[in-house]
């Protein structure tokens, strides 16, 4: 690396107003066992031990692709986790709003917005790694 870009770096870091490194953001993992499991398991089944309370049965996260023709439809369930989708066939809806909950914890932070749209996607990623193979 040359000195201009060393010097480059080391000052859009200072002028960010950084004192140190910004924190990890959690993975889709575990936004997924903090926000989701106790509805939908761990495995995402929809066998969580909350799931008996509800008025309606969490959703088997494991078989979207499945009810979808085989495609893990990202934009939708990016739609649903964040609230801009309603299912209406579920009727009123029992599960939060992750968009406006995430935004609400992040509140003052800076980039919250941002941060809580990565939330909704790494919690996305984590759900089509959760889909059964298709049945043959």
């Amino acid at each position: 690396m040359s000195r201009w870009t060393t010097f480059c770096c080391v000052a859009m870091f200072l002028m960010s107003g950084c004192s140190e490194p910004a924190e990890t953001p959690p993975t889709g993992e575990i936004l997924y066992l903090r926000h989701c499991a106790s509805c939908h398991g761990l495995g995402g089944g929809g066998d969580g031990p909350v799931a008996a309370s509800l008025s309606r049965s969490p959703a088997d996260l494991t078989a979207l692709s499945e009810r979808n023709g085989g495609r893990f439809d990202e934009a939708g369930i990016m739609q649903i986790i964040d609230g801009r989708r309603e299912v209406v066939e579920h009727g009123t809806r029992e599960m939060p709003v992750w968009g406006e909950l995430f935004e609400r914890e992040l509140e003052g932070e800076r980039h919250g917005s941002y941060v809580a749209m990565l939330h909704v996607r790494s919690l996305t990623d984590y759900l089509r790694s959760l889909q059964r193979a298709p049945r043959e």
